[in-house]
């Protein structure tokens, strides 16, 4: 059996808690032009390019991926944008009929130079990482880039019609946690919408309690500036919390794995660059789609690959025991 652009829709994916699987996190590379301090540490290893997907095998999952049920694509990385011809990807997943959302995450530094040919190639929309508006901040936390050329990308993103663009900032303790304010006042000049992530331990990261700031220290950190009695979801599944900036119509967004878990409500599951379909971010195993793939494995074997992994998923994630480097699996 093979999977065409325009089958129709297909039975539920469900895990053992009656989840419905519908949103698939594709990590296209583990390599990335960044080497910030929580994601990629210190003589990382990645893998060989011959032992990275495909863009047609790549394509292939996702068809059958949306036939069992996934109506969501989001790719990452590493960094996705690094990654050559990434539009044409893109554009191979956009002809897939049922999927309702294509989407990427990128650090920002590409963006700028490929933001239309993206939109062109049927992205519907972008996040970008950007953890400070501090120049000498950001040189420290990423190690590499330049913030001006994220910013470009920001502009260039919404320019292409890429919206809502969301910009993502992991909150770290002696770091960035006095920066909230500046990036409300950055969201409203820009248009954009600012999500704060607590700081996760990835990689048995040994400092994380040390750098780790709560939601509820953020919101407080942020005064009068947001209505905290807010605090809704625009979907039920998604992650984020949105509270409303006072004397606008725009809202700022805070994920919080660590102090206001999610995992009851999680629709997600993972496809590393090496093949393997992970139920959880910090699964520390999966099932490998690859190898199915390679060995002349049906449509049907890859559609049982995706049931297994949704079996596996567990009640919830455990965060200290992340023994995962974060540009592995896509964040």
């Amino acid at each position: 059996m093979t999977v065409g652009p325009n089958d129709a829709r297909g039975s539920a994916l469900r895990d053992n808690y009656d989840r419905n699987i519908t949103y698939l996190r594709v990590s296209v590379t583990d390599r990335c032009n960044m080497r910030c301090v929580y994601c990629i540490p210190e003589g990382a290893e990645f893998i060989p390019h011959e032992e990275i997907l495909t863009y047609d095998e790549i394509e292939r999952i996702v068809k059958i991926g949306a036939r069992a049920g996934i109506r969501k694509v989001r790719l990452t990385g590493g960094e996705p944008l690094a990654r050559k011809n990434i539009d044409r990807l893109v554009a191979q997943l956009a002809r897939i009929d049922s999927l309702e959302d294509l989407s990427l995450t990128t650090n920002g530094l590409l963006l700028a130079e490929q933001a239309e040919a993206l939109a062109a190639a049927g992205l519907k929309r972008v996040n970008v990482s950007l953890d400070t508006l501090n120049p000498a901040k950001f040189k420290e936390i990423c190690r590499r880039g330049d913030i001006g050329a994220v910013i470009d990308g920001i502009r260039a993103a919404g320019a292409a019609g890429l919206r809502p663009v969301k910009v993502n900032a992991v909150v770290m303790r002696g770091r960035n946690e006095n920066e909230a304010a500046d990036f409300i006042r950055f969201a409203l000049d820009e248009g954009v919408v600012v999500r704060f992530i607590e700081y996760m331990p990835f990689n048995r990261d040994e400092e994380w309690r040390a750098r780790y700031v709560s939601r509820d220290e953020t919101i407080a950190s942020l005064g009068s500036l947001i209505d905290a009695s807010d605090g809704g979801r625009t979907d039920p599944s998604a992650p984020a919390r949105y509270f409303n900036i006072k004397g606008s119509d725009a809202s700022v967004g805070f994920i919080s794995p660590i102090s206001h878990g999610f995992c009851n409500m999680c629709n997600r599951m993972r496809l590393t660059p090496g093949g393997q379909l992970l139920a959880c971010l910090l699964s520390p195993s999966g099932v490998d789609v690859k190898a199915i793939m390679r060995s002349g494995g049906s449509d049907d074997e890859i559609r049982d690959a995706f049931s297994r992994a949704a079996e596996s998923k567990g009640p919830r994630g455990n965060f200290p025991d992340a023994s995962r480097p974060m540009h592995s699996v896509g964040g």
